[in-house]
């Protein structure tokens, strides 16, 4: 993405000559962060790496750690990419410190559990993009409620410092409603 714009309010900012390469995009679960990352990557060109797809097999099967760790720590190294998800709290905070771009999804709670929902009901039919094929959605639909009040206590607050101070050195885009993801994805399109 060229001339990434800088979230303020509702207004974007251009951040002059500026190249986004490294994109972390992430929240809690539901929020819409792989539907973002997709957009995305569909309006930068950066290549995109949901970490579902790393941290687990066909079928939902998780890969062990060290090779999920080993995957990720490779992606770090690449010159370019938006990497959707959270996949570990090494990983994650590694990803953070890397990114030029942190995208934070921090939607009021009782929409991320709407979001579950619904990607229950349409994951009945076919699995969500970005998923590996098989995923148990009964399962991983009682795991994600379970991890977004996990998150809303322990994350969140960590999320909300981590975008707070990272304004100084990154672009940072706390989206906080449908409204500010689509005026951000809106910005990206304009350029």
């Amino acid at each position: 993405m060229r001339a990434c714009r800088r979230h303020v309010g509702s207004q974007f900012v251009p951040l002059p000559g500026s190249i986004v390469k490294k994109v972390a995009v992430f929240g809690n679960t539901g929020g819409g962060k792989s539907t973002l990352a997709r957009r995305l990557a569909e309006l930068s060109g950066l290549p995109l790496y949901p970490l579902d797809m790393i941290q687990f097999r066909p079928g939902g099967g998780e890969v062990p750690r060290d090779e999920y760790l080993k995957a990720h720590a490779e992606l770090l190294q690449r010159d370019a990419w938006i990497i959707d998800g959270f996949g570990c709290a090494t990983s994650a905070w590694e990803r953070f410190a890397r990114a030029d771009t942190l995208v934070y999804v921090d939607l009021p709670l009782f929409t991320h559990f709407m979001w579950v929902t619904k990607r229950f009901a349409r994951g009945l039919v076919v699995t969500p993009e970005g998923w590996p094929e098989g995923s148990p959605m009964i399962r991983s639909t009682i795991n994600s409620y379970r991890v977004l009040w996990l998150c809303h206590w322990h994350l969140t607050p960590k999320y909300r410092k981590l975008v707070s101070e990272a304004r100084r050195e990154k672009r940072v885009h706390h989206l906080r409603s449908v409204t500010e993801i689509e005026a951000f994805v809106d910005g990206v399109k304009r350029g």
